[in-house]
């Protein structure tokens, strides 16, 4: 079984996540979808 490596998210990479969340045009889990995160 491989496991998978942590990404390392830049400042601005956390803000425009941040910034989608905010906003409110999409769900959490769209959102976490779109950029490979989790949606906690």
């Amino acid at each position: 079984m491989s496991e998978k490596k942590r990404t390392i998210m830049t400042g601005a990479q956390k803000a425009k996540v941040a910034l989608e969340a905010v906003k409110g045009n999409k769900t959490v889990n769209e959102i976490a979808q779109e950029y490979g995160v989790h949606p906690t």
